[in-house]
């Protein structure tokens, strides 16, 4: 066997082997989509643990249940706030509520002057997501449900159109005014923002509920009116807890499921006129939701009024056209999002931008590496309560009341409940994670 032959078979043998690797490790493919469209989905007030993919019993969300099967699911999202005004302008600036400044609808100018709160008033260095996109010679639309996505607030910042003319509208309102926008504009790089708050408290079925998951006999005073979860939420706000039986909120847990599941039904109708467009090759889509929902975990209802798990653990969907996606246990937030996707289209080379953002590039983590990625969360909510958390990447967690000085600890991995407060039982957890969470205020201060 001469020389020449052996460096030939030596050869195969380790191109053969790399082939291996290769399709062994699926996850180190390349995560790019250069120049494709971006669809971001915001399914409003949907948390992450009532969602059939996510492990939910009940099935409530067969559309979202299939692209998953095909995306990258992130099963440990966490928001960035618990209510749709900081959280949303999070998704869109890449930091944190206290650095873009929008923390509630109005921001105080004096003991009895106030103005509606507007990013280029508060933070005018900051760029949002359509802005950027459009700098990036993108068409860009915006497609909501009002309120709380109001473009008095800065949200249509960079957007050639933005519907917002309708509050707490659904997906049967926003979405029929994409696809005609997207048709119009099918030949150009299209950002499209769809919203809908389907699943909101202030929103009902407009044929009213037909009660799909309601497995038993409700005989309590509950209707799921939209002026009865009004008053549960002001009167929880006020008295910090309600007085619900067992039967109530499992009748409000069955409509809440039920918006779900409308809303995987709407968002479904959207999805198939897009794909009848031929656009799903290069197309991301990015699905998520701002916040959650309390369903009395905690004594309340609603969200915004705290920071458990219940209403900043948010689903999170990447799909992204001919590429595997993968199942993500590790912790990432929601100012993530936007470095992330400029990243996959190729748009991250601008690092006047990237130094704007305090949240991270995901591709990695797609690819299989842990980035340890600590969360923070704040909420202001309507100046009535002033927390702020932070979750260690091996899932310690600490809430602190600026107001009152209350401090919470819990271990999520052992108490995903958030029930047993650890605060004076593990010390070196709360030190810790208190001087973490203090740098944190502290630096979002300087910004």
């Amino acid at each position: 066997m001469n020389l020449k032959f052996i460096s030939i078979l030596l050869f195969s043998f380790i191109l053969v082997y790399l082939l291996y690797l290769i399709i062994k490790n699926p996850g180190k493919q390349t995560i790019s989509c250069p120049d494709c469209n971006v669809v971001f989905v915001s399914f409003d007030t949907l948390r992450a643990d009532h969602l059939h993919f996510m492990g939910y019993s009940k099935n409530t969300s067969p559309t979202l249940d299939k692209l998953a099967s095909n995306g990258f699911i992130f099963t440990n999202a966490v928001s960035a706030s618990s209510w749709t005004l900081p959280a949303t302008m999070s998704w869109f600036t890449g930091v944190y509520p206290s650095v873009h400044q929008i923390l509630n609808k109005f921001t105080l100018k004096g003991p009895n002057e106030q103005e509606i709160s507007n990013l280029k008033k508060l933070s005018p260095g900051l760029l949002t997501m359509a802005e950027i996109f459009q700098k990036d010679g993108y068409k860009t639309g915006g497609f909501t449900g009002g309120a709380g996505v109001n473009h008095e607030f800065g949200f249509a910042a960079g957007f050639d159109e933005y519907i917002d003319d309708q509050d707490f509208a659904g997906f049967e309102y926003s979405y029929p005014k994409a696809v005609e926008w997207i048709k119009k504009n099918r030949n150009e790089k299209l950002f499209v923002f769809l919203h809908g708050y389907n699943i909101h408290g202030q929103y009902v079925p407009p044929e009213g509920y037909d009660f799909r998951f309601l497995d038993f006999t409700y005989k309590g005073k509950l209707t799921g009116s939209k002026e009865e979860q009004l008053n549960l939420r002001e009167e929880g706000l006020a008295q910090g807890k309600l007085f619900l039986t067992q039967d109530d909120v499992r009748f409000l847990t069955a409509l809440y499921d039920e918006k779900i599941a409308r809303a995987d039904e709407e968002f479904s109708k959207f999805y198939q006129e897009f794909k009848k467009l031929g656009l799903l090759e290069k197309t991301i889509f990015v699905i998520t939701s701002d916040h959650g929902e309390e369903l009395y975990e905690h004594g309340q209802i609603d969200h915004g009024h705290s920071l458990y798990q219940e209403v900043i653990h948010v689903p999170l969907l990447i799909i992204i056209p001919g590429i595997k996606g993968a199942l993500i246990s590790q912790q990432v937030r929601s100012i993530d999002l936007l470095p992330t996707i400029l990243t996959i289209i190729g748009a991250g080379t601008d690092q006047k931008i990237f130094s704007q953002f305090q949240g991270k590039n995901l591709t990695d983590t797609m690819k299989g590496d842990n980035l340890n990625l600590q969360a923070f969360s704040e909420t202001d909510y309507r100046y009535a309560v002033f927390k702020r958390a932070i979750t260690s990447a091996d899932s310690w967690k600490y809430i602190t009341d600026l107001e009152t000085s209350n401090n919470e600890l819990y271990s999520l991995k052992n108490d995903p409940g958030e029930k047993i407060n650890r605060i004076d039982t593990n010390k070196i957890e709360k030190d810790t994670l208190r001087l973490t969470l203090e740098e944190i205020i502290n630096s979002n201060k300087r910004k």
